[in-house]
């Protein structure tokens, strides 16, 4: 049995830029942090070694992997030759709630197929296979900050280059900063999921002709590397304005984004004190996420009692395996190369 966690992130600022018909053109760069909140992938060898047993929110049974349905586990059984095993999914968090659930499945399998058929890989190249699985072999309509942060773990500050390069830079805040910073993070789930594809594929075509749409993803990246700044100077009430300003520009980029349900919220998280804050993922439902200072949390939380708070801390250690035990692993699996 081998069993890996990886962790869901949460997005401060500078998203939408890490789409590919952005950055290949301007460049682009995110702030983004992992939590401790985790999707857990297992697998050991099946009773029946030529088929699948296969678990995650439905089960399938499979004699091949032309047979999986579902489409990251088909590709990626396909790419390291996986046979035979049962394979299980469990996550502290819904998917569909703008945490990047899909991305730390494909993060977490990559790693669990590395350990399963004795391949090492660090922690990028788990990241940039994941881009690889996601956008170009599956087509998802995605960015590629994702992979890197579920992978690589920890606060920090991502660039995309237009070559594809992606550079991931830790930030290493003051020791009282950190802890007011994830402190002063409070996190509410609005009860609604969604598909990110609809909001991600509109928000991608009108990003690549629609001028204002272009020019509001400039300043979303202008605050990523504002907030870096500020942080790294120890100003974590920065995190508040930048939060509220790349929200502001964000809901401009697509249809869908927000509703009124959303908005008032919101406003009434900032009515009751927040600095500031944005609803995380491509938007439509989810976590939203608001910076608040220590004096106002209590007021804050009254305010949005209908909405469950989800305490989180921040993940420094990124994609990990947990358990790994291979007894008798090797009676069904050929570990072949990629």
């Amino acid at each position: 049995m081998i069993i890996t966690r990886t962790p869901f992130r949460i997005s401060f600022a500078g998203g939408g830029s890490d789409l590919k018909n952005y950055y290949e053109k301007f460049g682009g760069a995110v702030v983004s942090a992992s939590i401790n909140k985790y999707i857990y992938l297992s697998m050991h060898p099946y009773f029946d070694e030529n088929a699948y047993l296969l678990k995650y929110s439905k089960t399938e049974q499979a004699k091949s992997s032309d047979e999986i349905q579902h489409p990251i586990i088909k590709d990626l059984f396909k790419k390291y030759n996986i046979t035979g095993v049962d394979f299980n999914s469990s996550a502290d968090i819904p998917s569909g709630t703008g945490l990047a659930s899909s991305s730390a499945f494909t993060v977490g399998l990559i790693n669990l197929c590395n350990a399963y058929t004795d391949k090492y890989m660090n922690k990028t190249d788990i990241a940039e296979l994941a881009c690889q699985v996601e956008i170009d072999d599956l087509n998802e309509p995605i960015g590629k900050q994702d992979q890197y942060a579920c992978a690589c773990g920890g606060l920090n500050f991502i660039e995309f280059y237009k070559d594809g390069v992606v550079d991931v830079e830790k930030l290493y805040l003051q020791t009282d900063a950190y802890h007011v910073l994830e402190k002063n993070l409070l996190m509410f789930y609005t009860g609604l999921t969604r598909k990110a594809g609809s909001i991600l594929a509109e928000q991608k075509k009108n990003t690549s002709y629609d001028e204002s749409k272009i020019r509001n993803l400039h300043k979303m990246v202008g605050l990523s590397r504002d907030l870096k700044i500020e942080l790294l100077k120890g100003n974590t009430n920065a995190m508040g304005e930048i939060l509220h300003r790349g929200w502001m520009y964000k809901k401009e980029l697509a249809n869908g984004i927000t509703n009124p349900d959303i908005d008032y919220c919101y406003n009434l998280a900032i009515e009751n004190g927040a600095l500031g804050g944005k609803l995380l993922g491509a938007g439509g439902g989810g976590f939203l996420l608001f910076y608040v200072e220590e004096q106002y949390h209590s007021k804050v939380r009254r305010a949005l009692s209908k909405l469950k708070e989800i305490d989180f801390k921040f993940d420094n250690k990124g994609a990990n395996i947990i358990h790994y035990d291979k007894v008798d692993l090797y009676r069904s699996q050929k570990c072949l190369t990629i």
